[in-house]
């Protein structure tokens, strides 16, 4: 079939063509997956089972920088007082499948977002098409920076304090291997995603839902969003809340410079052609 512009689509075509761009996705996705399914070993032994260590990168280096600052022991740990089950005839191989998809989503999320540009790029100029490059990349970049955050930063911090508590020296916690799996994939993913917040404020500043005025009076309001978010992933003491919160916040006034960059552009765009 003959391809038509962007003007000469129907929704019915802007469907289909949405519909390709999303199958070309999810064959990335599982093509990669498989890579993942057959390094099994790597993916659980050294990835996936990496933060259960006590002698895993980020626990020494907390450990480290601790003692030289003169803190108390609290990042120090000497055991992991867990143990990791599957009590299901399906469990480990559903785990397998899933921790697969998950790394396959991963390691091929920038030709996600490079299909992503490709359904949206016809409706935009000329000048933001040419910045498709610059978008796949940085776009891919945050989310990179965000997943590295979420398994070296969020889920050992998580695995720590949840693997330790004890509410009585009877119960002895046996963790099933789907909860610890759900526990690492989503803080992974989920910090990848935030990490992608700058991009997301730059489209809804585009389209107009957003602005530098809005963001920074509600700017109170997400501090006290991104502290709870803090309280909740991280052990209760105000160092491990600290190191999660600064991140975000970070990111969020990058977004309000971002938003403020849009408009002006877009103020500039208006006077050359009035």
């Amino acid at each position: 079939m003959k391809n038509k512009s962007a003007e000469e689509m129907s929704f019915l075509d802007h469907l289909e063509d949405l519909r390709w761009h999303l199958i070309r996705s999810v064959i990335a996705i599982l093509l990669t997956g498989s890579i993942a399914f057959i390094a099994k070993d790597f993916i659980f032994d050294t990835i996936l089972f990496g933060p259960k260590n006590i002698n895993f990168f980020t626990y020494e280096l907390l450990c480290s920088i601790s003692n030289k600052v003169g803190l108390d022991e609290s990042f120090c740990i000497s055991e992991m007082p867990f143990r990791i089950q599957s009590r299901t005839m399906s469990g480990q191989f559903s785990a397998h499948i899933w921790m697969s998809v998950t790394a396959g989503f991963i390691m091929s999320f920038p030709y996600v977002i490079y299909q992503f540009w490709s359904f949206i790029s016809p409706g935009l100029y000329e000048n933001e098409k040419s910045n498709a490059r610059g978008f796949i990349f940085i776009s891919s970049f945050l989310f990179f920076i965000g997943v590295l955050f979420g398994y070296y930063i969020v889920t050992p911090l998580s695995i720590n304090f949840l693997g330790s508590y004890s509410v009585s020296s009877e119960i002895f916690n046996d963790f099933d291997l789907d909860s610890y799996v759900g526990l690492v994939r989503a803080s992974v993913l989920a910090s990848g995603l935030i990490f992608e917040l700058p991009i997301i404020v730059y489209f809804l500043t585009k389209i107009g839902l957003v602005t530098p005025e809005i963001m920074i009076k509600y700017r109170k309001f997400a501090l006290i969003i991104v502290l709870t978010l803090s309280a909740v992933i991280t052990p209760p003491d105000i160092a491990s809340q600290i190191i999660v919160a600064i991140p975000i916040i970070i990111l969020y006034q990058i977004s309000i410079y971002i938003s403020k960059f849009v408009l002006r552009k877009e103020k500039l765009k208006n006077k050359e052609w009035s």
